[in-house]
């Protein structure tokens, strides 16, 4: 997969700078109202009855802040924090030895728990519900069942699939929380809060110009700042102004709706070798050089979210708003 400026998936440095991003408690995080309200009452609740927070699902597109309210959840709490990832359990004395380690209370943050092993899925299960664990020790007629009582934990799970999530899983959450697209008031709050931390200053017409192209994504709006700040701080300036985030946008290849040039390659492929489609998924990957499920995991998910294709029985279609973007004309509604 090709490097993308505004892709949401996190990068290297990426997980580096954000940690001086993140607010570290609700009433600091920006956005997300509807999810913020309900965890609130939630909270509360379970400090007021003095027992652990009901296990945590929080599911939508990356950049979106899944992990930042997973922490702000802890610091709400007032309890330690224990991160890790699906695909970083690999056998069930791997979860063993991190549920063990926990204190009353506690949170623990699996991300991509969709990636879960199957059989450390099915160890989970009496884990999440009453505390305990069941680990079958040895093989053969000398295997014996060993069970391992646990403290009262809140499990935060994250993913951007939850459609991969099993059922079994899925069920034993309590609050199920959906991140949306962020608003470009709110993106805007957070690129002059991000500027604000870097010590650096934006104009009100800069920094919704950044929202604009952000694609709805907190993620994307820092990481099109931290870019926008170097040019910025190269030419001498005091203030980042709308000028030098316009060549700035330019330079990225990220045009007014947030589409960098793998969009328009995609788009334009379309567009010109197919009269727009319908086209098959594993076409439009012979066409452009990437992966189907990269396609339909990265590429497309924003595309449909703007209105600028449309998935049909027959295959994908590329739909008059995306030809109008382009200038573009010879689209057939039939």
């Amino acid at each position: 997969m090709e490097d993308r400026v505004v892709t949401g998936e996190e990068t290297l440095e990426d997980a580096s700078v954000e940690l001086s991003l993140r607010p570290a408690r609700l009433d600091q995080y920006i956005g997300q109202d509807k999810v913020k309200q309900n965890l609130h009452i939630f909270i509360q609740a379970a400090k007021m009855r003095n027992e652990p927070l009901d296990h945590v699902l929080l599911y939508g597109p990356p950049g979106l802040g899944k992990t930042t309210l997973a922490a702000i959840i802890a610091n709400e709490m007032g309890v330690q924090f224990r991160s890790t990832s699906g695909p970083a359990i690999e056998r069930a004395g791997d979860l063993a030895a991190i549920l063990s380690s926990l204190e009353p209370g506690d949170i623990l943050f699996i991300d991509e728990i969709h990636r879960l092993p199957h059989s450390v899925e099915e160890v989970l299960y009496p884990a999440m519900e009453d505390f305990f664990l069941d680990i079958v020790i040895g093989t053969g007629p000398s295997a014996r069942s060993v069970r391992i009582d646990l403290p009262p934990f809140t499990l935060v799970g994250a993913t951007t699939r939850a459609g991969l999530l099993s059922a079994p899983l899925r069920d034993r959450f309590g609050v199920l929380s959906r991140l949306e697209f962020y608003e470009t008031k709110d993106l805007c709050a957070i690129i002059e809060r991000t500027a604000e931390i870097f010590d650096m200053t934006i104009t009100k017409e800069a920094a919704a110009e950044v929202a604009g192209r952000s694609r709805g994504t907190p993620r994307i709006a820092n990481r099109l700042f931290k870019r926008i700040r170097d040019i910025s701080q190269v030419r001498g300036e005091s203030e980042i102004r709308l000028a030098t985030t316009e060549l700035a946008l330019q330079m990225l290849q990220v045009d007014s709706a947030g589409l960098d040039h793998i969009d328009h390659k995609l788009l334009k492929g379309m567009i010109e070798g197919f009269k727009g489609g319908p086209v098959g998924l594993d076409t439009i990957s012979a066409t452009i050089g990437e992966e189907p499920q990269t396609i339909e995991d990265v590429y497309e998910p924003y595309l449909l979210q703007i209105g600028f294709i449309q998935r049909t029985p027959r295959g994908r279609v590329v739909t008059h708003k995306a030809y109008t973007h382009f200038g573009m004309k010879g689209y057939d509604s039939e």
